[in-house]
């Protein structure tokens, strides 16, 4: 037993085995402790229960595009502090923070992608950057990414993560609604494909607005879509709601929302989509030709 001996003296010696951070992490909804890369092998969802982890813009242009961004617009875009906003801190100081720790200039970036070999025009935001709040350069991404979907004849695909408009921005980020809004009206009268995703959360002016306008509202599963949230509700009203109101099966349900996907379909669903939608016309060969 000389090797057992040896064992002991070694884990009594006040030393610690290292295991590297990050290796590991738990389920929010079940708690099930999960090995970080089968969660990501598996789409980000939990193998127990099936709760989806919310997850930003580099793993949505892994899980729905054939090889990411072909061409990112206005990679330059930065917002502005136009209205010199102070709460606790500086906005400005919030964006350096937010921009320090996302490697994001904000909440959203867009560009062409390839999907199942049908050229697209994708707008990802990311609830890591100030809860994927829509400020003035939020909107006007996704004015812009819609306009050239329009002037290329391509379907727009926006996928969306929000809190809602942007406090810090006022009266500039609620225009947003409007812009975006006006946008998404042309690409349908110029007859062209629009699908929303909604993802958790959804809210505020991004469910107003671009969210709910697409030829086909996707949700993920267990996603909280809806205006104001169901607490502020609850408050307002002084009643009970619903049992998982304003989840994405109860949207379902009622009509709000056309079909539910799991994150490991997603990429199958929106071709299957766009080829109902568009047809061989908008595949990566002939889409955007004369």
């Amino acid at each position: 037993m000389g090797w057992f001996r040896k064992v002991r003296r070694t884990l009594g010696s006040g030393e610690r085995l290292d295991v590297p951070k990050g290796l590991w992490t738990k389920c929010d909804k079940c708690g099930e402790i999960i090995y970080r890369k089968e969660l990501e092998a598996h789409f980000h969802i939990c193998s127990k229960c099936g709760h989806h982890f919310r997850i930003g813009v580099p793993e949505y242009l892994a899980i729905v595009t054939d090889s990411g961004f072909v061409e990112e617009f206005d990679l330059r875009m930065k917002p502005k502090d136009p209205l010199g906003f102070v709460d606790s801190k500086k906005y400005t100081d919030r964006l350096k923070k937010q921009q320090r720790a996302t490697k994001m200039l904000d909440a959203v970036r867009t560009g062409e992608v390839v999907i199942g070999g049908y050229r697209t025009v994708l707008a990802v935001l990311d609830f890591s950057f100030l809860g994927g709040s829509m400020g003035s350069v939020v909107g006007e991404k996704i004015a812009r990414a819609t306009r050239s979907a329009t002037e290329q004849r391509l379907p727009l695909v926006i996928i969306s993560a929000s809190g809602g408009a942007r406090m810090q921005e006022g009266i500039f980020s609620l225009m947003q609604l409007a812009k975006t809004s006006g946008r998404l009206a042309e690409h349908r009268q110029a007859g062209l494909a629009y699908i929303s995703v909604m993802t958790h959360p959804t809210t505020g002016g991004v469910t107003a607005s671009f969210a709910m306008l697409g030829d086909v509202n996707v949700a993920e599963p267990g996603a909280l879509i809806g205006f104001a949230g169901p607490r502020v509700i609850k408050e307002t009203i002084g009643e009970e709601l619903p049992e998982g109101f304003q989840r994405s099966e109860f949207l379902l349900e009622h009509g709000f929302v056309d079909i539910i996907v799991p994150r490991s379909e997603l990429k199958k669903t929106l071709i299957t989509l766009l080829n109902h939608l568009i047809g061989e016309q908008g595949s990566a060969t002939t889409a955007g030709s004369p």
